[in-house]
């Protein structure tokens, strides 16, 4: 997979590219806190007939880096990134911070987006004193606990497992920062400014970014859609991945 060079540190990202005649605008999907690219799944990075990014955040991953603790500091990233591939107007997808990450972009830069989706997040991303209180006293703890929060009763024991490694494997200070821009991040009373064709996702079990979180973004931004995704928590995308793949791939059929 390819890399890049921001801030002198190598930034890790997947490509996939399989529009050869170019009818579609690229999907580039951002992850949540404490994650990674892999979170997303391997039917929607290789979507057939589609060009498909999915990038490591700044010390997520692959990628090199100290992580941030602001949304906004994600966001310069995710231009500077976008800005070093040369994209066009692309679709903006996220997942949780990733979801803050890709609203805050669409407020700043509307003008590099051909849409949003919005998978599993919120307006606001407030954080339970747990997470935050905990990471830094006992990171392994926090990642097991986040790991029943963000899965629905669908969600296998080696799911929980994978989700608790990849926690692991980043630093304990960006997971630190990640939570801590998470809890930061309030645009409630900025949404109809978001004027880019958008697509709402949840879980119908989602316990972190509940129904009512997505309902408020729908209700919100003017031109958007709603799919409640069934039998889901937090981690719709791994645990319904043919459902939320084919929620995107229409979203982008109908963008075309």
């Amino acid at each position: 997979m390819p890399y890049l060079t921001w801030q002198d540190k190598r930034i890790h990202y997947s490509e996939f590219r399989d529009d050869l005649r170019g009818r579609w605008p690229a999907l580039v999907l951002v992850h949540g806190a404490g994650g990674n690219l892999y979170h997303w799944p391997p039917g929607l990075r290789r979507l057939p007939n589609h060009t498909v990014y999915a990038v490591d955040l700044p010390g997520h991953g692959r990628s090199e880096g100290s992580g941030c603790d602001q949304v906004e500091d994600y966001v310069e990233f995710l231009r500077d990134w976008a800005d070093a591939l040369n994209l066009s107007p692309f679709v903006l997808a996220g997942h949780s911070m990733g979801g803050a990450i890709a609203q805050t972009f669409a407020l700043r830069y509307p003008k590099r987006l051909a849409g949003l989706a919005l998978v599993a997040t919120g307006a606001r991303l407030r954080v339970h004193p747990r997470i935050l209180e905990g990471i830094r006293a006992d990171k392994t703890k926090v990642a097991e606990l986040l790991a029943e929060w963000v899965h629905g009763r669908r969600a296998t024991p080696a799911q929980r497992r994978q989700f608790v490694r990849y926690a692991m494997s980043v630093d304990t200070e960006v997971m630190y920062g990640d939570w801590t821009a998470c809890n930061r991040f309030d645009i409630m009373g900025r949404l109809e400014d978001v004027h880019t064709p958008t697509l709402v996702i949840v879980g119908d079990q989602d316990r972190m970014t509940p129904v009512k979180y997505a309902r408020y973004l729908a209700d919100h931004i003017p031109d958007s859609d709603l799919v409640i995704i069934p039998d889901a928590g937090h981690m719709v995308m791994s645990e319904q991945p043919e459902l939320t793949i084919s929620a995107i791939a229409g979203f982008l059929e109908r963008l075309s």
